[in-house]
């Protein structure tokens, strides 16, 4: 569906939006505006990663943001992400998504005297710098509370098998969206060229340099967190081989001693002792404490 946003007959600029592009849509855009089939592919595929390429024309870029809340599960690219593709010139701006995407329909909505659509670079510098806040809201918002939720986990429940599906899938979610900021940086570059530096190209490179710290730093939480969890699993388990290890120590002697008595042989005088039964139990009643007492002395228990 094709919407036109703006017109150049009001603005310097034309603005175009489509929804679920589809080849069709392009027919008269490819010759109005010139745009070269390998563009107009690109748009229309599934899956790309950010990317800016600059034709003679008209400069075309993939931008990916996040949603305001993920699915717990999620851990593909398309499912993590929404893509918008751009064709701009110095006349034009062609916005192509699938999805619905907030920030994109909040700008529809701004005054036509809004400084944003005041030239096309403008509006495209926007949609950049908003495409990266929607990592940093995610980060700052869902990802944190759901890092804090799983310390908490990790640290003070018993049962914390469950939680470990849920904590790859969130390193699985920050590992596809850092990804996704390396390629960001040719954007953002292009944005800070000498001849296209502002003040909102100096906001875009903040932004930018912004996410990618929080990401690196919660990517590294992430991974401290799971070395944490392993640790944590393996202290347990050293611990309970070392009770059971204590335990067969103790019952070693005892069950020596019943194995030596248990032979029943005939010339054991021991058997027909009247007091051989209570003496073998003092005995390794005795034996039990004193390897207890070594035990204590070394500090194993």
């Amino acid at each position: 569906m094709i919407v036109h946003i703006l017109s150049s007959s009001t603005h310097p600029f034309e603005w175009i939006d489509i929804i679920n592009p589809s080849k069709e849509d392009f027919k008269e855009l490819k010759e109005k505006y010139n745009l070269r089939d390998e563009s107009i592919r690109d748009c229309l595929e599934i899956g790309h990663l950010p990317k800016i390429e600059e034709f003679d024309n008209y400069h075309f870029l993939i931008i990916r943001s996040t949603p305001s809340k993920l699915e717990e599960d999620s851990d593909t690219l398309t499912d993590i992400t929404d893509r918008i593709s751009i064709f701009y010139g110095q006349n034009f701006v062609i916005t192509t998504h699938r999805n619905q995407i907030d920030f994109l329909e909040n700008i529809k909505k701004l005054d036509s005297k809004h400084r944003i659509l005041s030239s096309s670079k403008s509006l495209v510098n926007a949609l950049v710098s908003d495409a990266l806040k929607s990592f940093e809201n995610l980060v700052l918002g869902q990802m944190a509370e759901k890092l804090d939720e799983y310390e908490e986990i990790v640290f003070l429940h018993q049962k914390r098998k469950p939680f470990l599906k849920k904590l790859y899938y969130i390193k699985r979610q920050i590992d596809v969206i850092r990804s996704i900021l390396v390629l960001y940086k040719d954007i953002v570059d292009y944005f800070h060229l000498p001849e296209y530096r502002n003040i909102y190209t100096q906001d875009l490179r903040d932004i930018f340099s912004r996410t990618t710290t929080l990401y690196r730093n919660i990517s590294e939480n992430t991974t401290q967190l799971l070395s944490i969890y392993f640790n944590i699993e393996s202290n347990h388990t050293n611990e309970i081989m070392r009770i059971l290890t204590i335990i067969s120590v103790f019952f070693m002697p005892l069950t020596f001693i019943v194995g030596v008595y248990g032979m029943n042989f005939d010339m054991m005088p021991e058997l027909h002792w009247k007091y051989g039964y209570p003496i073998v139990i003092c005995a390794m009643l005795a034996i039990s404490l004193i390897i207890y007492l070594w035990f204590k002395r070394k500090k194993w228990l």
